[in-house]
């Protein structure tokens, strides 16, 4: 996070004889801090209880029946008045933004100054590299804070970065609500392959855009990219060829059972692998419905006619060559699909579970099994009556073995760091072995690859507590703690008590999740 300025020697060198090689860190320590102190400016006077209270003000006394009804009261606002406190409401949370990119910036210098000074008082300066990237400390938190992934969190970072240090009238723009949060994302994005001074330059010539009315996401981004390349025409050739090393494949949820398999390929590739889809859909369209019968269940019409469409025939080609089926219903159910016993078996109505996807209806789920061609194998998990967890399984080895780390992957099914929502890519003990956490299934969990190497910065910790299901704990180096809890099981039932304070006491209930 920290150059070395020219000349500055950490632990020990020339200059003063009667200072130590000590000092000699810490005092340049203190002027790289200082610098960036003096670029930031003073601390501000709003404090974090400030806007606790701003929060507790414009949340108090929400009547959401008055607002629908209508109702109208002598101390109700009219049409004008509604409409100002909504744009107020817009200009204060922009000028949030701004103030959490700040704050953020000042957070990663601290986290600097910190990682620093600990290595110099432990004469270990050679281990800081051997330590995460201070980055990824800093953007972890941000993200609990924020309660976004920690992929969100490195984003804001890094935006938050780009509008301190680069793009002032930018960041001054966001904090007068001229702009949104999403809108500056937009600007930043849009200068992402241009140098600091290049990008000191559009950020000026955005001034005019900013202080004109009625400029859309797209025409600013168009204005910001525009000016991008006519100062580096270069720089885009250059991104398109970094882009090239970004290509991946993705998949997300979409409604009805259904998900989105998205690959990011270069523009000459996809052309092609999408003609290649369409080529073999009208060759079977083309030889006639024979050629194309009882290739996908239910799509079968009249006389034995092949009722799939262009568009159905592309889609099962993609499955059917990727995954070496000969159809693409011959879908293998080692895709760890969760249900219980009575769904599967007799009628139940109890949704189950696609780990990777999510919540399917009951039906969907056993028109899965069935309607396979491929054998389908059950394994099954054994889970406590009363509280739906998982019976334990506990190995000596100090790394997990298979049959445990599926058991922790049908429990957990994604990253359980709070807020993560990342597919499984490792799987850690809570306590780490080093200091005597067992390879049990309550010590161990699954995390995505960034966030298991974040929790190894100086200052993490994380532990279990005692809970209706699987729950870790994890505390920040500056001790604030969030909670994470494994998601229930299929066909589990959960009392939620709830609390509800009124003048003259309390009421507390229960629902069943």
């Amino acid at each position: 996070m920290f150059e070395r300025p020219a000349g500055e020697c950490l632990g020990g060198g020339e200059g003063d004889a009667d200072s130590s090689p000590l000092e000699h860190v810490m005092a340049a320590i203190a002027a790289r801090a200082s610098g960036w102190r003096e670029a930031l400016g003073p601390e501000p006077g709003v404090t974090s209880a400030r806007i606790d209270a701003w929060a507790l003000a414009l949340a108090d006394h929400l009547e959401p029946h008055d607002a629908v009804g209508g109702a109208a009261g002598p101390d109700a606002l009219d049409e004008d008045e509604l409409i100002e406190r909504i744009a107020a409401a817009e200009r204060l949370k922009a000028a949030a933004s701004a103030r959490q990119a700040m704050d953020s910036v000042r957070l990663a210098l601290l986290v600097g100054v910190r990682r620093a000074a600990d290595a110099a008082l432990s004469g270990a300066e050679e281990n800081v590299g051997r330590q995460p990237d201070p980055s990824l400390d800093v953007a972890a938190r941000i993200a609990l804070a924020r309660q976004e992934s920690p992929a969100k969190g490195g984003q804001l970072l890094g935006l938050a970065q780009a509008l301190v240090k680069e793009m002032p009238h930018t960041l001054n723009a966001l904090a007068g609500g001229r702009i949104n949060e999403w809108r500056a994302t937009l600007v930043v994005r849009e200068t992402a392959c241009l140098s600091v001074e290049d990008r000191v330059r559009v950020d000026e010539a955005l001034v005019p855009v900013y202080a004109r009315e009625g400029v859309g996401d797209r025409q600013l981004a168009a204005e910001a990219k525009k000016t991008a390349q006519r100062l580096d025409p270069a720089a885009a050739a250059n991104r398109a060829r970094r882009a090239v090393s970004e290509r991946r494949v993705s998949v997300r949820p979409a409604p009805d059972s259904m998900a989105y398999l998205t690959c990011l390929l270069p523009a000459a590739h996809a052309i092609a692998a999408h003609k290649a889809l369409v080529e073999h859909a009208d060759g079977l369209r083309s030889a006639g419905p024979a050629d194309d019968a009882g290739r996908s269940p239910g799509a079968v019409g009249a006389a034995g006619a092949s009722a799939r469409t262009r568009d159905q025939i592309m889609a099962d080609t993609l499955v059917e060559r990727l995954t070496g089926q000969a159809k693409a219903s011959d879908v293998r159910l080692e895709v760890q699909l969760l249900m219980t016993d009575a769904a599967l078996l007799s009628g139940s109505s109890e949704p189950a579970e696609l780990p990777g996807y999510g919540v399917i209806p009951a039906q969907v789920a056993r028109d899965l099994v069935a309607g396979s061609e491929q054998e389908a194998s059950l394994r099954r998990l054994y889970a406590a009556p009363s509280t739906g967890t998982l019976v334990a399984m506990e190995s000596r080895a100090r790394i997990f073995p298979e049959g445990l780390k599926r058991l922790i992957a049908a429990r957990d099914r994604t990253c359980r760091n709070p807020w993560c929502d990342a597919p499984l890519r490792q799987f850690d003990h809570v306590v780490p072995a080093a200091r005597r956490g067992p390879t049990a299934e309550g010590n161990g969990q699954g995390l995505c690859e960034r966030c298991n190497q974040t929790k190894e910065a100086p200052g993490w910790s994380e532990a279990t507590v005692p809970a209706t299901r699987h729950t870790v704990e994890v505390r920040t180096p500056t001790g604030e703690t969030y909670r994470s809890t494994a998601p229930p099981l299929p066909g589990t039932r959960e009392i939620l008590y709830h609390r509800v304070d009124f003048d003259g006491g309390e009421y507390v209930f229960q629902t069943v999740a």
